[in-house]
């Protein structure tokens, strides 16, 4: 993300919960690097859950101080609706 992206924040956290556009949410921890933003662990899982490929568009809503709103639109600019159990199923994997 953008340096200019730490300006909404006096205290960068250390995860946000990334909420997609059915209410689904799920945590990834965010690093600071090179004065970069970046989301870290967790952001492998959501993109493979939400089956984000090359050429997706992702945008980034700030809600809160730690919520971000997701919207995913696929490489033909419609927007990518992804049901909850998808994030249950990922995790129920991982146990």
């Amino acid at each position: 993300m953008p340096v200019d992206f730490t300006k909404h924040f006096a205290v960068v956290p250390m995860e946000f919960k990334l909420k997609n556009n059915t209410g689904c949410s799920l945590r990834v921890t965010v690093k600071l690097m090179n004065g970069m933003v970046t989301l870290d662990q967790g952001l492998a899982t959501y993109t493979a859950v939400h089956e984000i490929n090359i050429g997706y568009m992702v945008r980034f809503k700030l809600l809160t101080l730690d919520t971000l709103k997701v919207i995913i639109f696929d490489d033909d600019g419609i927007e990518v609706v992804n049901k909850c159990g998808k994030h249950d199923e990922a995790f129920a994997a991982r146990d």
